[in-house]
């Protein structure tokens, strides 16, 4: 029968419990209030707010030297498609071209046309872009 100074394993179970949650406590109350003393607390919130406000600004646009490179490629490749090159492969070149084109042309702000002309005077377009984005000092042919 146990006696009323006895431990049973329960107890001492609770009391290690307490013995290592109460120095813990202590502990951390002290580095909060050290904190909130020395002003870091507010510092952190603030540079937290401060961060959460404001996301990370992103570029609108790709870099010139790197349109202007992809330019230079796509006219290369659109001029030099083999005969007997299938339909899709050349209007997708085109397609990319005319992207590409209309990149430079809102980069360097010289107006384009290529989505309201109608396909037949597309190329017409094209041909006065690429003439327009060279007499801005984008070199395209090269």
């Amino acid at each position: 029968m146990p006696t009323l100074g006895a431990l049973s394993p329960e107890s001492g179970l609770a009391r290690l419990a307490l013995i290592t949650a109460v120095p813990v406590a202590v502990f951390a109350g002290l580095g909060l209030a050290t904190r909130w003393w020395t002003g870091q607390l507010a510092a952190e919130r603030r540079a937290r707010r401060r961060l959460a406000g404001t996301p990370t600004p992103q570029p609108l646009r790709r870099p010139l030297e790197l349109v202007a490179a992809d330019l230079r490629r796509l006219a290369r490749e659109v001029a030099l498609v083999p005969s007997g090159t299938p339909v899709a492969r050349r209007r997708g070149l085109l397609a990319a071209f005319d992207d590409v084109l209309a990149e430079a042309a809102a980069a360097l702000e010289v107006p384009e046309h290529l989505d309201t002309v109608p396909p037949s005077a597309r190329e017409l377009e094209r041909i006065r872009l690429v003439r327009a984005l060279e007499a801005a000092g984008l070199v395209v042919s090269g």
